[in-house]
């Protein structure tokens, strides 16, 4: 008999007894419902036997690996569909992604969207014949004849073989794939299944190798499931940034800068804005912004361990013989100044911000409007401390970084990343640090879940998950505690004993990158931004030509007590005026003719309401200060 804790509760089964069968033994709306397993915090597939006493924790599609599990299997039941249609179709990789799959896949012809209806028919085939899924390993020579003629198979399969991993395949029916899994037990479970998009990829993403077809589909338990995702993905086409982006004239991207974003003189105002918020924010957090160059020499990076690990994602160059890199992150330059004077331990914490413009090489197919470029401003800060300070430091980020979210209107959650297996330093350091991220967040009331082994090298962190208006989930904030750079370079700090002592030193971000931020934002507002952040916040709209200087005179007024105007004087109809400044998304549409010039007032239509009201200029003016200061949404 063997010992099975199922998240705190003991039981004893035989040993041998599988996943599956310990679901089934707890319920059969568990076992139904189960996608995999975790066996002593590692996924798992359910038909995993139980040999000796462990943790045991089933899966299901709430779970994020439960889905993983359930999207990975029904990209082998696509790839299945796309062979049966395509018997000569060679296959790469299928990876389970955030939300659904892709398959690479080499047809005898180019495959399109024209394609789909007669794979998802194929699909759902495979999906009511609930074909059972067995894993089996195997040795290279057996994976050779298994996948003979699958070039791309071969080639991985040779590589896994040489590293010295274990070699294993899944098959369901006719259909065989070179997995590592896990994967549900049957296609059955794939209730609603929809290919979304396909694209062209290069093998192994090198440009000199094969173009595949890479097929994107989603899938879930229920039909209902898909409904609501594909009206929430209507939705997001709705609220595109990019889209937005463009019609709001916010900002642009080039071919002459591809993953470079232009910001438009509107958009470089919403930027502003937030960046002004940023300042005062840690200004009265106790921050101090500095500003670091962007391109130091080889020597700091080596020294920082990104020349060694990060070196193909940073742009390099050569001065007076020298090797120089540009900055793919703020934090080696933060060091440097902490070292400009000698520290002492009346001077910690020392909260250190920088609006740093960073650079990374990210691959032309990875970019995607201001969600993954290669140049972004990210709003680091760099806290350095003592260990006793670790916990109320930590406090006061969380705090901080509710307060930004809950002003864009934002709910989240927030996951600890604990000590990775290629950690750096010693496993006590680590427990300190993890302990002051748990301890923080437990005495700030705040909910958690745990991602075991998944923190950065150097440190365990914290990631902030925010949830936009729709429902998308974006990780923005995070806070990484960091034991080991500050041990790189040798920083110091006096302690009250008159001893030299190193500091632990705290990275952080809140929007992340302002840029990416400001594309979450306009999908969150759909463009519609509060007050504060809009470009233009009110549209002045005379009747008549009549009322044009009246129009002037109050757009100088505005401006002059600080609200961002513009006049709209074109010898259009007010109604299609009207139109145009809804569609531009402006707060306020100020209505201007005969009477309101004789009055001294104006008539106001709010962005979303059909009829306004009149008011004194005056009173508008008050009433929309107040709203801009409060920060309204």
């Amino acid at each position: 008999m063997i010992k099975v804790d199922l998240k705190g509760t003991i039981r004893e089964y035989e040993a041998g007894i599988t996943a599956a069968e310990v679901a089934k033994s707890i319920g059969m709306g568990l076992y139904k419902s189960a996608c995999a397993a975790k066996i002593d915090g590692e996924a798992c597939d359910l038909r995993t036997p139980l040999s000796q006493d462990c943790a045991l924790e089933i899966l299901t599609f709430d779970d994020a690996e439960g889905k993983h599990a359930f999207w990975h299997t029904a990209a082998h039941v696509m790839a299945q569909a796309v062979q049966h249609l395509f018997p000569g179709a060679k296959f790469g990789i299928g990876p389970a992604l955030e939300n659904g799959w892709y398959y690479d896949i080499k047809a005898d012809r180019p495959l399109s969207t024209s394609d789909f209806e007669a794979i998802e028919a194929e699909m759902k085939k495979l999906v009511k014949a609930d074909e059972p899924i067995e894993k089996k390993f195997i040795t290279v020579e057996e994976g050779r004849k298994i996948f003979a003629g699958q070039d791309y198979k071969l080639e991985l399969l040779e590589e896994y073989a040489e590293k010295g991993w274990d070699l294993s395949i899944y098959q369901q029916g006719d259909f065989t794939d070179l997995c590592a899994g896990p994967h549900l037990m049957s296609t059955g479970a794939l209730k609603a299944v929809k290919l979304t998009k396909v694209a062209a990829a290069y093998w192994r993403a090198d440009a000199s190798r094969d173009s595949l077809d890479r097929l994107y589909g989603i899938a879930f338990p229920k039909k209902a499931m898909l409904d609501d995702y594909l009206a929430m993905m209507e939705e997001a086409a709705k609220r595109d940034h990019r889209r937005l982006g463009k019609e709001l004239e916010l900002f642009t991207l080039l071919e002459e800068g591809p993953g470079f974003p232009f910001f438009l003189p509107k958009g470089m105002i919403l930027k502003n804005e937030l960046i002004n918020y940023w300042r005062e924010i840690h200004r009265k957090a106790g921050y101090q912004e500095i500003s670091t160059p962007i391109m130091m020499n080889r020597s700091l990076w080596e020294r920082s361990g990104h020349w060694d690990h990060y070196k193909n994602n940073m742009y390099t160059t050569v001065i007076d013989d020298t090797d120089f890199a540009i900055k793919p992150m703020n934090c080696p330059g933060g060091i440097l100044v902490y070292q400009t004077q000698p520290r002492s331990y009346r001077d910690l914490p020392l909260r250190l911000g920088e609006l740093g413009l960073v650079h990374r090489h990210e691959l032309s197919g990875a970019l995607h409007g201001l969600m993954r470029v290669r140049c972004f401003t990210q709003d680091d800060a760099h806290i350095f401390m003592t260990p006793a300070q670790i916990k109320d430091e930590i406090k006061g980020v969380v705090r901080l970084i509710d307060q930004v979210y809950s002003l864009f209107g934002f709910e989240y959650h927030i996951e600890l990343s604990t000590m990775p297996e290629d950690h750096m330093g010693d496993i006590s350091d680590w427990e300190v640090a993890t302990d002051g991220l748990r301890s923080a967040l437990e005495e700030l009331g705040r909910e958690y879940t745990v991602n075991e082994g998944d923190g950065a090298f150097y440190g365990p962190k914290l990631d902030f998950h925010l949830v936009d208006a729709i429902g998308r989930t974006w990780q923005c904030g995070t806070i990484q505690l960091d034991m080991q750079l500050p041990e790189r370079f040798e920083l110091e700090y006096v302690g009250e004993d008159g001893q030299k002592h190193r500091p632990v030193m705290i990275h952080r971000v809140v929007f992340g990158s302002i840029e990416r931020f400001i594309g979450i934002l306009i999908e969150h507002f759909a463009g519609a931004f509060p007050t504060w952040l809009a470009p233009v916040q009110a549209e002045i709209i005379p009747i008549t030509e009549r009322a044009h200087a009246y129009a002037a005179q109050l757009q100088d007024k505005l401006e002059a007590a600080g609200i961002r105007a513009e006049s709209d004087t074109r010898s259009e109809k007010m109604g299609y005026k009207i139109r145009e400044a809804q569609l531009k998304k402006i707060p306020y549409m100020l209505v201007v003719g005969d009477k309101e010039m004789e009055e001294g007032t104006v008539s106001v239509r709010a962005r979303k309401e059909e009829k306004g009201g009149v008011m004194s200029v005056d009173a508008f003016i008050e009433n929309t200060l107040a709203e801009i200061a409060s920060k309204e949404r």
